[in-house]
C-alpha cells in the first residue's frame, strides 16, 4: 500500500525546525559556555555551517529519488547492501535516541506541577507522552505534518519575543573576553553543538510523502536552516549577553535563566512552555522520521517484510511505527539517555560522510536516469572537504561514542551476512561505476529501471498512448555513418515485417516523401513519416547514428531521428505524435543525452522521461 503525499512546503519545513530545536537550544548553551566562554555565539553558526554540506546532498539525493526512508534509500542504491543496513540502523537508532531524550525532557518538564516527581515518575510521564505521539503517527501524518507546523510556530514566536526583548538588557562586558579559551576550545564546542542541527536532514526520511518534491524539499529544508540557524545565534547571544557567566555556566535550563533575567517570571513561564514545544516537536519528528527507515528497509529486504506493512485504512506503516515506540519506551525505561545520545550523534556523523559519498557516486556511476532536480555545487570538492571535516569532528567526541558506533557497524555486519546477504541480489550505483571502469557495457538495468520509475512518480507524470509505443518500439542504434538510401531501405526492412506492403513499396513510399520536402526539422534531427495500408496501426522507430545519416540538402548529419509510420485512419495521432517529438527534442540537453546514452534502453528513457505536456486521453480513436 502506497504512502499517500500529504506534507506540503510548509510541513516540510515544520518538520525540519521541530527535529532541530530542542535541547540543542534549550540545554546545551549553558554546558557549552562552561567550556569556550562569549565565543559559544561562534560555535553555534560554525555548527550550522558544517551542516551546509550534509543539507546539500540530501536535498540532491532526495529530489532525485523521493522515498520514505531517506538516508538509508540513498545509500543502499548508491553504495550497496551492507552500507545500506548499517545506515538504516543507525538512522534508525539515533533518531529514536534523539527523540527519547526530547520525551525525558517533557518528562522533566513535569516537575513544574510535580515539584516532588522522582526519575520513575518522570520517565512514566515520558513514556506515556511517547505513546500518545505513537497514536497520532499511526493514525495520519498529514495530522502530524498540522499538528508539527503549529507547535514549530508557536515556539518560533516565543523565542522571537525572547530575542526581541532581551536585545534591551544584553551587557558588553559578558561578552568579554570573547575567545576565553581561545579558538581551539571555540572549535570544540562547535563540534559538540553540532549535534543541534542534525535533525535537519531528517525530513529525508518522509520525502516519499512529499507533494512535489523537486521543490518542496530543497525549499523547505534551506528555509528551515536559515530560520532556525539564526534564531540560534541570536538566542545564544541574548542568553550570554543578559545572564551572569558564572550563572550561565552552571545552568541546565539557561534559555530559561536568561529570560527570567530580563523579562521576569512572565518570561521565564514562555519559555519553558517554548521548551515544552520544542521537546514535543522533536519528539513527534523524530517517530515521524525514524519509522521510515526500518519501513524502507522491511520493503527492500534487509529487514523481514512485515515490518513494511503499511495500515490500509490510515497509509501509514504501524509496525514499523510501533517498532520504533517500542524501542523509544525501553530506552526511556532503562538506560542512560546522555550517553547513547552522544553515541547516536556519531553514528549520524558517520551517515552524514556515506551521505556526501553517495552523491559522489551516483554522479560518477554513469547512470543515466539519475536526474535531480537540485544540484550540489562544486561536486565533488565539497564532498571530500565535508568528509574530513566530518572525521575531525567525530574524534572530537571522545573514545565512548567511537566504540558504541563501531558496535552497531558490527551488529550490522552480524545481520548482513546472517541474514541480508543471502536474500538480496540488488544493483548499486557503485557496482555501476567499477563497471564503467571496466567495461562499457553493463550487467542490468534494475537501477536505471527503478530510477525511471521513481523519477516518473516524482513528476506526477501519467503516461499516454505515445510513450505506451515507445515502450515497445524498435531502436535502431547505428554505429556507422550512412546516406539516406541505406538508411530508409533499412527502415522499409523493419516495417514490412509489422505491415501486408513489400520492401521496394516502402521504399519508394519514403523517398517520395523526403522529394516532396526534406523531413530534417532541424540540424541533426530528422522525422521520416508515411501513411501504410491497412487500419488501426500505428507505430514509432528510434533512430541514433552516432556518426550521422546524410540528408541531401541538411546542413548537418542526422544524429536522432524518429520515424513514424501509420494507417490513414491514424491522421490524427499522427499529429499529435508529431506535437509529443517537437516537446522532447527541445529539451534542454536532448541532443548530448541522445549521443552519449549508452544503450537502446538509455534511449528510450530519454523519451519516456521527457517533461513534456501529456495527454492521458490520447489514444488512437482520437
Amino acid at each position: 500500500m502506497p504512502l499517500k503525499k500529504d506534507l506540503t512546503l510548509v510541513d516540510v519545513f515544520a518538520i525540519a525546525a521541530g527535529a532541530m530545536v530542542s535541547s540543542g537550544l534549550f540545554v546545551l548553551p549553558g554546558i557549552a559556555f562552561a567550556q569556550t566562554g562569549p565565543s559559544v555565539i561562534l560555535s553555534y553558526f560554525l555548527a550550522g555551517l558544517l551542516m551546509i554540506p550534509a543539507a546539500l546532498c540530501q536535498c540532491e539525493l532526495a529530489t532525485a529519488m523521493p522515498q520514505s526512508g531517506g538516508s538509508y534509500f540513498f545509500i543502499v542504491r548508491s553504495l550497496g547492501p551492507f552500507a545500506g543496513t548499517f545506515t538504516g540502523l543507525a538512522d534508525w537508532v539515533s533518531v529514536s535516541l534523539k527523540a527519547a531524550f526530547a520525551l525525558v525532557g517533557i518528562g522533566t518538564l513535569a516537575k513544574l506541577a510535580m515539584p516532588n516527581a522522582d526519575e520513575w515518575t518522570i520517565k512514566m510521564v515520558a513514556i506515556l507522552a511517547c505513546l500518545a505521539f505513537t497514536t497520532l503517527n499511526l493514525v495520519s501524518v498529514k495530522s502530524t505534518g498540522r499538528f508539527q507546523v503549529v507547535l514549530v510556530f508557536g515556539l518560533l514566536i516565543i523565542l522571537a519575543w525572547y530575542v526581541i526583548l532581551g536585545m534591551f538588557h544584553a551587557n558588553p562586558i559578558h561578552f568579554t573576553p570573547f575567545l576565553a579559551d581561545g579558538w581551539s576550545a571555540m572549535f570544540v564546542v562547535a563540534g559538540m553543538v553540532f549535534v543541534s542541527y542534525g535533525g535537519l536532514t531528517k525530513v529525508a526520511n518522509v520525502s516519499g510523502e512529499v507533494r512535489n518534491p523537486g521543490r518542496n524539499i530543497p525549499l523547505g529544508i534551506f528555509l528551515a536552516f536559515a530560520v532556525i540557524n539564526v534564531f540560534y545565534v541570536l538566542v545564544v547571544f541574548v542568553t550570554v549577553g543578559v545572564t551572569p557567566p558564572a550563572q550561565l555556566a552552571e545552568s541546565f535550563s539557561p534559555i530559561a535563566l536568561g529570560a527570567d533575567m530580563t523579562i521576569g517570571v512572565v518570561g521565564y513561564t514562555a519559555i519553558q512552555v517554548a521548551a515544552f514545544l520544542a521537546f514535543v516537536t522533536t519528539a513527534n519528528a523524530g517517530i515521524l522520521s525514524a519509522a521510515r527507515s526500518p519501513m524502507a528497509m522491511g520493503r527492500d529486504g534487509l529487514l523481514p517484510a512485515a515490518v513494511g506493512i503499511t495500515s490500509h485504512r490510515f497509509h501509514t506503516p504501524y509496525v514499523a511505527i510501533l517498532i520504533t515506540s517500542l524501542l523509544m519506551c525501553l530506552t526511556i525505561a532503562f538506560l542512560r539517555i546522555e550517553d547513547l545520545v552522544k553515541a547516536a550523534s556519531a553514528s549520524l556523523m558517520v551517515v552524514f560522510m556515506l551521505v556526501n559519498l553517495a552523491v559522489v557516486i551516483m554522479r560518477h556511476s554513469g547512470i543515466k536516469n539519475y536526474r535531480p532536480t537540485f544540484h550540489v555545487p562544486f561536486t565533488p570538492w565539497i564532498q571530500f572537504t565535508a568528509v574530513i571535516l566530518y572525521s575531525l569532528v567525530l574524534m572530537q567526541m571522545g573514545h565512548v561514542p567511537l566504540l558504541m558506533t563501531g558496535a552497531l557497524a558490527l551488529v550490522a555486519l552480524l545481520w548482513y551476512f546472517g541474514y541480508v546477504h543471502s536474500r538480496i541480489d540488488r544493483e548499486y550505483a557503485f557496482i555501476h561505476m567499477v563497471q564503467r571502469m571496466i567495461s562499457r557495457e553493463f550487467f542490468g538495468r534494475g537501477l536505471e529501471d527503478e530510477l525511471k520509475h521513481i523519477a516518473l512518480e516524482r513528476d506526477e507524470v501519467e503516461q499516454d498512448h505515445f510513450d505506451a509505443l515507445v515502450k515497445t518500439c524498435d531502436i535502431l542504434d547505428i554505429k556507422q555513418s550512412m546516406d539516406i538510401e541505406d538508411f530508409l531501405r533499412t527502415l522499409a526492412q523493419r516495417i514490412a515485417a509489422k505491415t501486408d506492403m513489400t520492401e521496394d513499396r516502402l521504399f519508394r513510399k519514403f523517398i517520395a516523401r523526403e522529394e516532396e520536402s526534406s523531413t530534417v526539422l532541424k540540424p541533426g534531427l530528422a522525422v521520416p513519416h508515411i501513411v501504410v495500408d491497412g487500419e488501426d496501426l500505428f507505430d514509432t522507430i528510434l533512430v541514433r547514428c552516432a556518426n550521422g545519416i546524410t540528408f541531401p540538402g541538411a546542413d548537418a548529419p542526422v544524429t536522432a531521428a524518429f520515424v513514424l509510420f501509420g494507417t490513414r485512419d491514424e491522421r490524427n495521432f499522427h499529429l499529435k505524435a508529431l506535437m509529443a517529438i517537437a516537446h522532447i527534442v527541445e529539451e534542454p540537453g536532448f541532443n548530448e543525452r541522445w549521443i552519449h546514452a549508452r544503450n537502446e534502453e538509455d534511449l528510450r528513457d530519454i523519451v519516456l522521461l521527457s517533461k513534456r505536456a501529456r495527454n492521458a486521453c490520447m489514444d488512437s480513436e482520437q
